[in-house]
């Protein structure tokens, strides 16, 4: 038995998933989520991709498909979805010490300690808690490192006969070999289009050709990061767990607007609405910005209309997390970025140069009582929003009718986390 176990524990088609949880009468129905402003598919069901529709089609597109075939489209419920993986990702803890949560629907486990268990046990056990308490259903994939579990999640999901849990560490050399040598290269976590095309063309089509090139010829073809993907597809483990996520280098706030923006007064409460949020953000790791880009555009794909796109980043005195500072920053670049004539379709903010907030810049002339008056503003505002619900204290600035905001006519309650729109079972 290998040394290392990891576990790869992946949510089927999460979104819509979500969805059914709460609306039983979706199982096997197609379904899709849209993106923001009802635009492009994100999420399918199983049936939906039965049909031929491709992930970020716009929805427009299969109007006519999703009348014939009764597919149902919903908005895209992000509050619903980051309430549901919380509590994925809590049940999860309990089944190892060592935990990675690598997306919203998709986690590590370092199962390596548990040598006395039966993985394959182990993993059935960890879909039904899951299904249980949550009502979603996952898949597990099991290696002696993340690339391996990540394959093996794979083949859980589209091979039948593994009933969701797939051990690759159960295998032996042989059969291990000839089932990589049914995958497709391009399946392998990091391989790319352009880097699986380039694969094929020298010969390398499945996993098991992939894990057998030479390393260093890898290496000097593509990178080292591919290298490392060819030792870990040979059982060694070059990728560690994440157990605490590095604070991001960026944080972005941006949306298409639900209908078209042309002053600069409605552009203005975009970018004050999407510069509290990335503050937020910012506060939540504890990080200081240095610098704020602001970003507007025209609708690109309605090129018979006058197109404008541009970004101007911002410079802050000082590094800092004050929504106050941040949105005086934004709101300077937006003024200059404005012109008079255009319909806009989308704005975005970007901070950047974060630094820890422990690394602040100290100098001789630093006003410490603002400093503190500043910090204590912002623990309450986010206190007060965090217990109260989202934009209940906010800067004038947002406005009040926020005409631009965007489209979500298909969007279902928040279930989970507003008692006046948790769910109500009825026996008829």
């Amino acid at each position: 038995m290998h040394k290392t176990a990891i576990a790869l524990i992946d949510c089927n088609n999460f979104y819509v998933s979500c969805e059914r949880v709460f609306q039983p009468r979706l199982e096997g129905r197609p379904v899709v989520v849209l993106s923001n402003n009802d635009g492009c598919v994100v999420a399918r069901s199983q049936e939906v991709r039965d049909l031929g529709v491709k992930m970020a089609v716009p929805w427009f597109q299969i109007r006519e498909l999703a009348e014939r075939h009764g597919i149902i489209a919903f908005s895209s419920n992000y509050t619903l979805y980051a309430d549901m993986s919380n509590r994925v990702m809590s049940l999860l803890a309990d089944f190892s010490p060592q935990q990675e949560i690598y997306s919203i629907d998709e986690c590590f486990l370092d199962l390596s300690g548990f040598k006395h268990l039966d993985y394959t046990a182990y993993g059935q056990r960890i879909r039904a808690t899951i299904k249980q308490h949550v009502g979603l259903p996952v898949c597990v994939g099991i290696g002696a490192s993340k690339t391996l579990a990540k394959l093996a999640n794979h083949v859980a999901k589209k091979r039948h006969c593994y009933a969701g849990v797939c051990d690759f560490n159960a295998l032996d050399a042989d059969a291990l070999d000839a089932l990589l040598g049914t995958i497709e290269v391009r399946e392998v976590w990091g391989v790319g289009p352009r880097i699986s095309a380039h694969l094929i063309e020298m010969g390398i089509s499945t996993v098991r050709d992939l894990k057998r090139a030479p390393p260093k010829m890898i290496r000097s073809q593509f990178s080292v990061v591919l290298e490392h993907t060819v030792a870990e597809l040979n059982g060694e483990a070059c990728l560690t767990l994440e157990e605490i996520a590095p604070p991001k280098q960026q944080i972005m706030a941006s949306r298409s607007f639900g209908e078209h923006v042309y002053t600069l007064e409605e552009l203005a409460q975009a970018v004050v609405t999407y510069t509290t949020r990335a503050a937020e953000k910012l506060r939540r790791q504890t990080s200081l910005a240095g610098a704020i880009q602001v970003s507007i555009r025209t609708n690109p794909f309605k090129p018979d209309a006058p197109q404008y796109q541009r970004g101007l980043l911002v410079p802050l005195p000082t590094p800092s997390d004050d929504t106050r500072q941040l949105v005086r920053a934004a709101l300077f670049g937006l003024r200059r970025l404005y012109r008079p004539g255009f319909a806009y379709q989308k704005a975005g903010v970007v901070l950047s140069e974060l630094i820890p907030i422990e690394q602040r810049p100290r100098t001789l002339f630093d006003d410490t009582a603002a400093q503190a008056r500043s910090q204590s503003l912002m623990r309450v505002m986010d206190g007060i929003n965090r217990i109260m619900g989202e934009h209940t204290l906010h800067l004038l600035g947002e406005g009040l009718e926020k005409r631009w905001k965007m489209r979500r006519g298909h969007k279902t309650p928040n279930y989970t986390t507003r008692f006046d729109e948790i769910a109500v079972a009825r026996a008829d």
